[in-house]
């Protein structure tokens, strides 16, 4: 989460246990899980690739 916030994504909040973040160029990523519990490795994979897709 700190990655996404970092590389300029908002939190918009989620149901449950997800939280769904946008980017102001229009790419979206949905993480679920607790907030202080480690990312699964397909959704580090997901967060790299769209933190990419962000940068000129």
């Amino acid at each position: 989460m700190a990655d996404l916030e970092q590389a300029g994504f908002v939190n918009r909040g989620g149901k449950g246990s997800h939280r769904n973040f946008l980017h102001p160029l229009g790419v979206r990523v949905t993480l679920s899980g607790q907030a202080g519990a480690d990312a699964r490795h397909y959704q580090e994979k997901e967060v790299r690739q769209k933190i990419l897709l962000t940068r000129p």
